[in-house]
């Protein structure tokens, strides 16, 4: 009989075979008919484990010891791996991860959205699995029991900063310097009110943001400064909000960029602005897109939640004309800016909720052969009803996150009228379990 809320956690190790892995790299087993979520264990192992948690719905554990391993198991490069947060599955071999992350894909499309595509496309997959990292939020926490600042991702299933020394997934100008961070910020007046770092990253050039509780002194100042000029890395505070944001070098611009050179583009953008942080993924991510919506020169193609022209500036190296919609005022500015400084003059922006009322918006007075959405994690379930009123023949699908995908999926097809045509998956995020994809829709 399975246990229930409130029971007791077993104390002794526990052995179970695995069945499944979860969405974030867990192994999944039934234990008396209940789920649990074993961090550490792999398809088809058999492992024992210790509880750590429970719910009414399913209870966690951690691996005590592999009795019989996976073929795909492989000894995680990191030394911090079984401590740290910010990686899942560095115990599971490249190939392996990929094809998990394609069964996800697949079984999302499947089992929510009730859809099947005509093709699998093959996998995108970085050429350097490791280092690949340009953007993350570093947590900050000075311990003083450990007489030490702590640097990094936060503790698997916990809220507390992991012990690391270094990251193999952040790019190396960062990753292998996190013991120097914490040496620099235990060595200021305030390393207790300096909770995280904020890096970015463009083709050249890396900004690291100081998130402050207090004011930095001229000597805290100097030592920043002195840090970043021998590693060639700005240096920049954050004592309120975004607004906030200042180069700690007056005449130092905030501002970074990187190129997609099978479109002659460069885009520029602020350290905190929304950017993909696998560079070598997303020019190939890009390059696949524009084939897969194949706009023609006489055509008008729409990009919703476009950002800073990701996928609207190449596009617009193709098509007759792009519009590219997107709810934040300042990608906006920032994407024009970027359509000027390229040239392109047969593209325009425009800033819109598209999860709220959109009936008097001027783009929708017009009609398009071709449409791309990137949508966040949440979906675009409000704007699919758009597609069809508007023309859109074609329409290619960037999602990061497949449930959405299958369930925007099942809408277009089961209530729109299109059929999916393709779809695959693209490794943005090595040694995690988190699952980026792509799919073509056609009338």
């Amino acid at each position: 009989m399975a246990r229930g809320k409130g029971a007791r956690l077993p104390q002794d190790a526990v052995e179970v075979v695995v069945e499944g892995l979860s969405h974030d790299g867990r192994g999944v087993a039934r234990v008396e008919g209940k789920t649990v979520f074993i961090q550490g264990a792999l398809v088809g192992e058999r492992v024992s484990f210790r509880y750590r948690k429970s719910s009414r719905r399913f209870d966690e554990g951690v691996v005590e010891a592999v009795l019989q391993a996976s073929p795909d198991r492989v000894v995680p490069k990191c030394a911090h791996f079984n401590l740290c947060g910010g990686c899942s599955l560095q115990h599971l071999s490249d190939q392996a991860q990929i094809r998990d992350k394609e069964r996800v894909l697949r079984d999302a499309l499947t089992h929510i959205g009730k859809v099947e595509p005509k093709e699998i496309l093959p996998p995108l997959v970085p050429a350097n699995h490791w280092g690949y990292r340009k953007k993350a939020r570093l947590g900050v926490k000075h311990v003083e029991k450990k007489g030490r600042v702590l640097v990094g991702f936060r503790e698997k299933g916990s809220a507390f900063i992991a012990e690391i020394s270094r990251c193999e997934v952040l790019d190396p100008l960062v990753g292998r310097r996190l013991d120097e961070l914490s040496q620099l910020i235990g060595q200021l007046s305030i390393p207790a009110q300096i909770p995280q770092i904020e890096m970015a990253m463009g083709d050249r050039g890396c900004v690291l943001i100081f998130r402050t509780l207090a004011r930095l002194s001229e000597a805290d100042r100097a030592m920043l400064l002195e840090f970043g000029q021998r590693h060639d890395i700005l240096m920049a505070e954050q004592p309120g909000g975004v607004d906030s944001i200042a180069p700690l070098r007056a005449g130092d611009r905030l501002e970074l960029s990187y190129q997609l050179p099978e479109f002659d583009i460069e885009i520029h953008f602020q350290p905190t602005d929304f950017t993909q942080v696998n560079s070598d993924i997303n020019r190939r991510m890009v390059k696949r897109a524009v084939e897969m919506l194949n706009p023609l020169g006489d055509e008008r193609v729409l990009d919703l939640f476009c950002g800073l022209g990701n996928f609207t500036l190449p596009l617009a190296r193709r098509a007759g004309q792009v519009v590219g919609v997107e709810g934040d005022a300042g990608l906006v500015e920032r994407a024009q800016r970027n359509a000027q400084a390229n040239g392109l003059g047969n593209v325009s922006f425009h800033t819109a909720n598209l999860y709220e009322d959109l009936n008097h918006a001027p783009w929708l007075q017009a009609s398009y052969d071709k449409a791309l959405l990137d949508p966040p994690r949440t979906g675009a379930a409000e704007v699919l009803r758009l597609l069809p009123v508007l023309g859109v023949r074609r329409a290619v699908y960037v999602s990061c996150y497949p449930a959405t995908l299958a369930r925007d999926a099942g809408t277009l097809v089961q209530e729109h009228g299109y059929r999916l045509v393709s779809a695959g998956v693209m490794d943005m995020f090595p040694h995690t379990g988190h699952v980026e994809s792509i799919a073509l829709f056609e009338k």
